[in-house]
C-alpha cells in the first residue's frame, strides 16, 4: 500500500439522510436571506410571500371554498404551512438529487427561484425589481448545497457507490491544487464542521430576516399609526344603548365586535405595507373632476359615524364570518358628488395597493350610506382592516364592495369592469341576503334542564328585521324578543326563554325583515352569492 492510498478516507458525502438534511439547510439558507432582503425595500416582495399570493390568485374556486370551509380565518395560515411543508420536501428531494445528478439539483434550485421571480412578477408586484429577492434566494440555496456536499471526483463511498465524476463537480474541486488535497484531505468530519458552520450561517441568516421582518413592521406600524391619529367627530353617534343588546350570557356575541375578533378574510397573506405620508386615494374614470386625496385631505372633512354589519359571502349558515362595528368616515356619496359622476356610470369599483379589485352597483347607494372609512369602533382602522382607508357598504357582501387599503375608486359600467372574484366563478352582483344565527345554545352542547335561554343575531341590511321566531322539535313557532334596532344596517339581537326538558333537542330559527319577507328556508350553498337557509342547532339536556 502507497502513501496516497493510506490518506483514503470515508466519502465526503455521507449518507442519504445527510443529503437531505443538505438540501433543507440550503433552501432555508435561501429563504432567510430572501426574506432579510425583503425588509429592506417596500418594492421587493419575499420569495414565499410572492408564491403565496400567485397561489391564491391561480387557485380554482373548490379549492378557496375547501380552505375558507375548513380553516377560516385562518386559511392563510394553512396555505403558509402547506408551501413550508412542500418546500421542505422538495428541498430534501434535490439534496438526495446531488449524490449522482447534481447538475439536476442545481437546475431544479435554479427552476424554483424562476418560479418565484414569475410568480412575483405577474402577480400583484409592482415592478419587475420586486422578484428579485427570490433569484437571490435561489442562487445562495445552490451555492449553500454546492459547498455542503461536494466532493473530490477521486473520492470513493466505501465501495458500496461508485465515484462521482460530474464535471461540475470537478470544476468545484479544481480550486484546490493536488498538493493542498493531499496536505489537508478533507474528511467526512471536516466535512460535518462545514456542514455544522453553514447550518448556524442559515439558523443566524432565519433569524435575522425573521427579526427584521418583525422589526421593520413594528416601526412602520408605529409610525403610520402615530401620522393615523383621527379627529374628533363633529356629529358622533349616541353610545349604543343597552337595550340594543337582548343577550346577558358570556357565550353570546356582543352587539359590537371588538376590532381584534372581528372576521378578516381577504387574500393578502401579508397586511400592505401604506405609509400615510405618500397614500393617496384618486377618483376617477366616468367623472366630470378627477379628484385625488391625500390622508390629510379626508381627515379634514366633516367626519360621520355609522353602525354597519358586515358579511362574507363565505359565511355559512350559522357561520361567524361576519361582525358589526361602528365605521368612522366620509360618506362615499359625497366625495362622488365632488367628482361629478357621468349619468352612465353603473359601477363602483375599488383598487386596493396591493392589486385587488371590487365593484358594486352605483345604486346600491340609493339605498343606504357607503363609507370611505378611516375609523373602525372608535380608532384608526386595524392595519388587518384596510388601514388608512377602506370601502364599507352596507348590504354588499365584502367580496364585491369592501376593498381595503384602499387608493382608487374608479366609475364604470357594470360591462365593462370586473371585480378580483367575478372572473374566478362569484356572482356580479352580491347583495346580503337576509339570515338569523343561533349563538346560545352551541350546537352538540349539553345544558341543564330547566330555563335556559336561546339567543342569536338576525339581520336583514337596508331594510331591516321585523321578527324572529323559534322551534324545538316539531312544535310551535315562538316569537323571541328583539333587541332595540339601531340602525337597519346592522345585525339585532334576539332571545327566547325556554323551559328545556331532558333528553335531545332540534331548536331552528328563522326571521322576517320589516316588510313582512320571511327569510328563504331552502339551504344554499355559499358561493357564488350567499347561503341561505334556516339555522338548526342539535343540543343535550341532562
Amino acid at each position: 500500500m502507497n502513501d496516497t492510498e493510506s490518506l483514503k478516507l470515508p466519502s465526503l458525502v455521507p449518507g442519504k439522510p445527510f443529503s437531505a438534511l443538505a438540501g433543507l439547510v440550503a433552501a432555508a439558507t435561501g429563504l432567510g436571506m430572501g426574506e432579510l432582503l425583503s425588509t429592506v425595500s417596500t418594492s421587493l416582495t419575499s420569495p414565499v410571500i410572492g408564491v403565496g399570493n400567485r397561489a391564491v390568485d391561480l387557485a380554482p374556486r373548490p379549492v378557496k371554498e375547501f380552505a375558507i370551509s375548513t380553516f377560516g380565518t385562518k386559511d392563510k395560515r394553512a396555505l403558509l404551512i402547506g408551501m413550508a411543508v412542500a418546500i421542505a420536501l422538495f428541498a430534501a428531494v434535490m439534496g438526495l438529487v446531488t449524490r449522482r445528478r447534481p447538475r439536476l439539483a442545481v437546475a431544479g434550485l435554479a427552476g424554483f427561484g424562476a418560479l418565484g421571480f414569475i410568480a412575483t412578477v405577474t402577480g400583484r408586484a409592482t415592478s419587475t425589481i420586486s422578484g428579485l429577492p427570490s433569484i437571490i434566494a435561489a442562487v445562495i440555496a445552490i451555492a449553500a448545497l454546492l459547498v455542503m456536499t461536494r466532493r473530490p471526483a477521486s473520492a470513493s463511498t466505501n465501495g458500496t457507490e461508485a465515484p462521482l465524476t460530474d464535471p461540475v463537480w470537478s470544476r468545484i474541486e479544481g480550486v484546490l491544487s493536488a498538493e493542498r488535497a493531499q496536505a489537508e484531505p478533507l474528511t467526512q468530519v471536516v466535512d460535518r464542521r462545514r456542514f455544522l458552520a453553514l447550518g448556524g450561517f442559515t439558523a443566524a441568516a432565519i433569524a435575522f430576516g425573521g427579526s427584521a421582518r418583525i422589526i421593520t413592521t413594528r416601526a412602520g406600524n408605529a409610525a403610520r399609526r402615530a401620522v393615523g391619529s383621527l379627529p374628533g367627530v363633529r356629529q358622533p353617534l349616541p353610545p349604543i344603548p343597552a337595550s340594543a343588546g337582548v343577550v346577558e350570557l358570556a357565550t353570546a356575541n356582543p352587539y359590537i365586535t371588538p376590532n381584534k375578533d372581528f372576521y378578516r378574510i381577504d387574500t393578502a397573506l401579508v397586511v400592505p405595507k401604506v405609509s400615510v405620508e405618500s397614500w393617496e386615494l384618486t377618483i376617477d374614470g366616468m367623472v366630470g373632476t378627477p379628484r385625488t386625496y391625500t390622508y390629510e385631505d379626508i381627515l379634514a372633512m366633516d367626519l360621520i359615524e355609522q353602525d354597519i354589519t358586515l358579511t362574507c359571502v363565505s359565511n355559512e349558515v350559522g357561520g361567524i364570518l361576519m361582525g358589526n362595528a361602528r365605521w368612522l368616515g366620509i360618506p362615499l356619496q359625497k366625495l362622488l358628488d365632488d367628482a361629478g359622476v357621468d349619468p352612465a356610470a353603473t359601477q363602483i369599483m375599488g383598487h386596493s395597493v396591493d392589486g385587488w379589485s371590487a365593484g358594486f352597483p352605483i345604486a346600491a347607494l340609493k339605498k343606504s350610506a357607503a363609507l370611505l372609512a378611516v375609523g373602525m369602533n372608535g380608532e384608526a382602522l386595524p392595519f388587518d382592516h384596510g388601514y388608512p382607508a377602506r370601502l364599507v357598504v352596507p348590504g354588499i357582501y365584502g367580496y364585491a364592495s369592501a376593498t381595503k387599503w384602499l387608493k382608487r375608486i374608479e366609475l364604470t359600467t357594470m360591462e365593462k369592469g370586473n371585480g378580483y372574484w367575478v372572473p374566478r366563478g362569484y356572482a356580479k352582483k352580491a347583495p346580503i341576503k337576509m339570515g338569523s344565527r343561533i349563538d346560545v345554545p352551541r350546537g352538540l352542547s349539553t345544558v341543564p334542564a330547566g330555563k335556559n335561554a336561546i339567543a342569536g343575531v338576525a339581520w336583514s341590511q337596508t331594510v331591516g328585521i321585523g321578527r324572529v321566531e323559534v322551534k324545538v322539535d316539531a312544535g310551535q313557532w315562538q316569537e323571541a324578543e328583539l333587541s332595540e334596532e339601531v340602525s337597519i344596517d346592522t345585525w339585532r339581537q334576539w332571545k327566547l326563554e325556554w323551559d328545556a326538558p331532558t333528553g335531545q333537542h332540534e331548536i331552528t330559527v328563522r326571521c322576517f325583515d320589516r316588510d313582512g319577507r320571511l327569510q328563504t328556508e331552502e339551504r344554499v350553498a355559499p358561493l357564488p352569492n350567499g347561503a341561505t337557509g334556516w339555522h338548526q342547532v342539535v343540543v343535550f339536556v341532562s
